[in-house]
């Protein structure tokens, strides 16, 4: 696989997903298995499905917050690596949506029915999404394992796949007992299941292809990076309920399938006791009536306006914290990850 000659920013989304083939190619060849025509097409059309689709902006954060903390320096070779990592990024991802998405009983993934969904596929996805988590320690050992920083990557993505699968499994575990439905078990459910991966580990790819200690930013920057996703999260479960499917390409199923989300927590913490009845009565069932009635406690709580309170509040607050960052990259990157997700719609 040939290393890019140059990067130019405004072309920076059509180089990253130009490599998405190369890396696909090198698994499809890879002797550490022998495929026959019909597995190595179903390898193939599962990677298509799953990997490079959606916005990508985990994997792009990678090159991205590399590039900055270089200061945009001509480097080749490092941006290279640092795209080959954004693509590690990308395929935790597809195996942790594809797993949830079997594990909720989703219906709809980035506006496609979920990879399970299709006629041919059903539970056969259960082991398609162990086998795209297991591409990445191929990827990671053809383009990493002569750098002094690959037992780091590998400590890294083990740690980060441990706490996102244990923040799943948190998540999973306390349905349908609303007496533990709380503020802090949803922030430590987002911080397991989401934040770590969705901004903690792509910036802790780029610190190590740019040369930097994780421990040197550990404190501050890692405890920004969590409270980023904790926010991520908390507009993720405002969107299953009020957002447009149209433009989050999902269809949401929280209030269905009894999830700790922001929205019911919130409605707890302030709801009387006829709304919290009703809630009871009506949350974590499938039937459309009682989906409604959850919602129209939502809409008696004016949850929509506290969301957005919330939203306004913690964006001045994480900025506010972005700001006594002293090193002016990293603060340059924290502000741009701040900014792509301020009140997003998808």
């Amino acid at each position: 696989m040939e290393r890019s000659e140059s990067e130019e920013p405004g072309n920076l989304r059509a180089k990253f997903q130009q490599l998405y083939s190369a890396l696909k190619s090198e698994l499809l060849h890879h002797p550490a298995f022998e495929h026959d025509s019909f597995s190595y097409q179903w390898v193939e059309n599962m990677l298509d499905y799953n990997v490079p689709s959606g916005k990508l902006n985990r994997g792009l954060s990678v090159v991205e917050t590399y590039i900055s903390l270089k200061n945009n320096e001509d480097d080749p070779d490092g941006v290279f690596l640092a795209t080959v990592l954004g693509w590690c990024v990308q395929w935790v991802l597809g195996s942790a949506l594809v797993l949830d998405d079997v594990m909720d009983g989703s219906y709809t993934r980035r506006g496609h029915p979920c990879w399970f969904r299709l006629p041919n596929v059903g539970m056969i996805a259960a082991n398609d999404g162990v086998l795209l988590l297991s591409h990445v320690n191929l990827i990671l050992k053809k383009h990493f394992r002569d750098q002094p920083y690959y037992a780091d990557l590998l400590d890294l993505f083990n740690e980060v796949v441990f706490q996102s699968a244990s923040g799943q499994m948190l998540d999973l575990i306390i349905q349908k007992d609303f007496s533990i439905f709380t503020p802090s078990i949803h922030a430590r459910i987002s911080k397991y299941k989401t934040a770590y991966g969705t901004y903690y580990l792509p910036f802790a790819c780029a610190l190590l292809v740019s040369g930097e200690r994780i421990e040197d930013y550990y404190e501050d920057v890692k405890d920004l990076l969590l409270e980023m996703g904790v926010y991520f999260q908390v507009q993720d479960d405002y969107l299953d309920c009020f957002g447009d499917p149209e433009k989050s390409g999902k269809i949401g199923t929280d209030i269905q399938d009894f999830k700790c989300s922001w929205l019911v927590v919130k409605a707890l913490e302030m709801c009387n006791e006829e709304q919290k009845t009703l809630l009871r009565d009506n949350y974590g069932k499938e039937d459309v009536a009682c989906v409604e009635a959850v919602k129209g406690v939502y809409k008696e709580l004016e949850l929509e306006k506290v969301y957005a309170e919330y939203e306004s509040e913690v964006y001045e607050k994480l900025m506010a914290r972005i700001e006594g960052v002293p090193n002016k990259a990293v603060q340059a990157v924290l502000i741009a990850y701040l900014e792509k997700i301020y009140k997003r719609q998808k």
